[in-house]
Parts: C-alpha cells; structure tokens; sequence
C-alpha cells in the first residue's frame, strides 16, 4: 500500500465530508450529533487556508483516505502559539500507520510555523488515538470529567500536550 500525503483541496471536500460525518454518527471522536454539509466543509477549509493553518489528506490509489489539520486552541491572543490537531481516516483503513503519519505531518508543519505546543483533546476512552499519541511523545496532562454529552452518555476529555520548540520566555 503507497500512502501520499499532500495538502487538501477544493476537490477532496466530499471525501473530507464522508469522513467527517462518519466520526459523527458512529463515534465518540467530534462531539457533535449532527452530520454537517459541504458547504460547512467548504468554509472550514477556507478558514483554515485563511488563517494559515494546513489541511492535509492521505490519498490511496488516488483516493482520500484520511485527513488531519491543527487550529487555534483557544481564540485570545495569547493562546496564538497553541494549536490544538485533529486526524481522522475511513473505515476501513484505522490500524494502518496511516494516522502516524497524518499525524507527524502536522507536527512538523506546526514546529515549521513556529507553534509552541500541540494539544490533543481526545474523548477518554478513545485508547486508540491516546496511544497514537503518546508514540509521538504527547503526554497526559489531565482529564476533565463530564464535559460532553454523545449517544446518551456523557463524556470525559483526555487532555494531551506536546511541547514544539524549546521553552523559553516569549
């Protein structure tokens, strides 16, 4: 299996979609309950394009497969070094090393951007991305109880941080 990685495109929004809409109905990963449309789609990755922030995907046999992107953490401005990443794949193509490498991608692109720290927030028992994660050295550094709500039960938020670039006073 060849994996290429590249930057996404107006043209990988359905894939994009179908695979965002699927984490919605069928998982615990996007805390929300409706499955969203292009056009919601289509403004993400513009805003995303707009704010500088990357949107790669992973393409098999000229397919979209996966994709993953990092945004702001937090909207204040001295947050503005902070950004947190999301990595999603289809069905069918987990457990292959593909979300590794998503994953390092936007690691490197974010140390590129001169970021600080990488923030994973991912639902606590999601052990899969957890311990994607931590291969690439994210650490846990807290869990807060209770804070969403999915299929009728509520949710704790693992939180994970990865440090990007030496820390020193700004």
């Amino acid at each position: 299996m060849t994996v290429r990685l590249r930057r996404a495109e107006d043209a990988d929004l359905d894939a994009i979609l179908d695979i965002h809409n699927d984490a919605i109905l069928n998982s615990s990963a996007i805390w929300t309950d409706e499955p969203v449309d292009r056009r919601e789609r289509e403004l993400w990755l513009a805003q995303r394009e707009a704010a500088g922030y990357p949107v790669v995907v992973a393409v098999v046999d000229e397919a979209v497969v996966g994709y993953a992107s990092y945004g702001a953490w937090r909207a204040k401005s001295g947050y503005r070094f902070t950004v947190e990443n999301s990595v999603y794949l289809a069905a069918g193509h987990r457990g292959r090393g593909i979300g590794a490498m998503l994953l390092a991608e936007i690691i490197r692109l974010a140390q590129e951007a001169g970021m600080q720290v990488m923030v994973a927030d991912i639902e606590s028992r999601n052990s899969a991305s957890i311990k994607l994660h931590e291969r690439f050295g994210f650490e846990h550094v807290g869990t807060v109880r209770q804070v969403g709500t999915k299929f009728g039960e509520w949710l704790d938020l693992a939180i994970l941080e990865l440090p990007l670039q030496a820390r020193e006073r700004v």
